[in-house]
């Protein structure tokens, strides 16, 4: 099939790689010195998965790049409201948009069903410039579990993982996800297509809308937050408040705060994507992760003191920056 991936950063760069090494058409979307290295030498990716080349088509610009079978977006969930608008050249009649953001997406209550069905959250998608822009019944959900970094652009150290969980927004599995998924699992890919992301999404969601937020504010990694007694608490009690939103979205998370915050200690010195962010002086994927769960709680007439007031620093801190 031929792919367009937009946002083409760590994970992106690495997914395309993948792909290209097996055979697929693949377009990389990027820009700066890493879309320069990439244009010049490829892709070229180290690590646990081995050390290997591959040369995708790589630009800045879709309009040249024509309609695509599959629009995967690895780009940051804040980002998405500028490219959206200029995605149009990149869907045709039959593409599928495999949308692979942090946090809550855009797309979430499409096809939720029950009375949130339709939910427009402004946190994720404001003045709905993302739902105008791209159809939800493109969209094809994502969660990505590999962690990858650029080392210097055009080279992507792959750190552990390979799994890309896919679902339809309304639980059914698809002809369209079973294409994707057999792209991905020949490239060396986990892609197990899933009944039920919303869950999925939650699980991941869970730990990233507290450590982000507290990492981003301490600079401390997994392992500092949960070996301090008052962050650890300030921790468990945003899970517990954001486990509150989910329970009143009929998820049940299956996973116990005190197993979130031991499988936080084993990962160590880990430092969370929004720390990395304030280190590299990049916006935060702040509202998507943290600012939709503050946004559906008032909506919910939920109160979530700790969530709202370290999304309140975490916002002074993004505007101070």
């Amino acid at each position: 099939m031929k792919f367009a991936i937009v946002g083409a950063g760590a994970i992106g760069a690495f997914a395309g790689a993948m792909l290209t090494r097996a055979g697929e058409d693949v377009t990389l979307i990027a820009r700066g010195p890493h879309l320069r290295a990439m244009q010049e030498h490829g892709v070229r990716v180290r690590g646990e998965i081995g050390d290997f080349a591959a040369h995708p088509s790589a630009t800045d610009e879709p309009a040249t790049v024509g309609p695509v079978d599959v629009l995967l977006l690895t780009l940051k969930a804040h980002s998405l409201t500028a490219m959206a608008p200029r995605l149009a050249p990149l869907i045709g009649p039959e593409t599928t948009v495999v949308s692979a953001q942090n946090g809550i997406p855009w797309w979430y209550f499409y096809r939720h069903g029950g009375e949130w069905e339709g939910t427009h959250l402004e946190t994720v998608d404001p003045g709905g410039v993302i739902g105008q822009s791209i159809n939800p019944a493109r969209v094809v959900g994502c969660v990505i579990y590999p962690s990858t970094t650029i080392v210097e652009p055009g080279i992507v150290q792959h750190i552990e993982g390979t799994r890309f969980a896919i679902g339809e927004p309304d639980g059914s599995k698809s002809e369209r996800c079973r294409r994707i998924a057999d792209s991905f699992i020949k490239a060396g890919l986990r892609c197990p297509i899933r009944t039920n992301l919303r869950h999925d999404l939650w699980v991941k969601l869970m730990g990233n809308v507290a450590y982000n937020p507290i990492s981003a504010l301490t600079r401390a990694t997994l392992i500092e937050i949960v070996q301090c007694p008052e962050t650890r608490a300030l921790a468990a009690a945003i899970m517990r408040e954001a486990d509150q939103v989910a329970q009143k979205l009929g998820i049940d998370i299956g996973v116990s705060i005190e197993q979130r915050l031991e499988g936080a200690e084993k990962v160590g010195h880990h430092k969370t994507s929004m720390l990395q962010d304030v280190e590299a002086g990049r916006p935060m994927e702040l509202e998507a992760i943290v600012g939709a769960v503050v946004e559906l709680g008032n909506k919910m007439g939920l109160s979530l003191p700790h969530t709202s007031a370290v999304y309140a620093c975490v916002r002074l801190l993004a505007g101070n920056a």
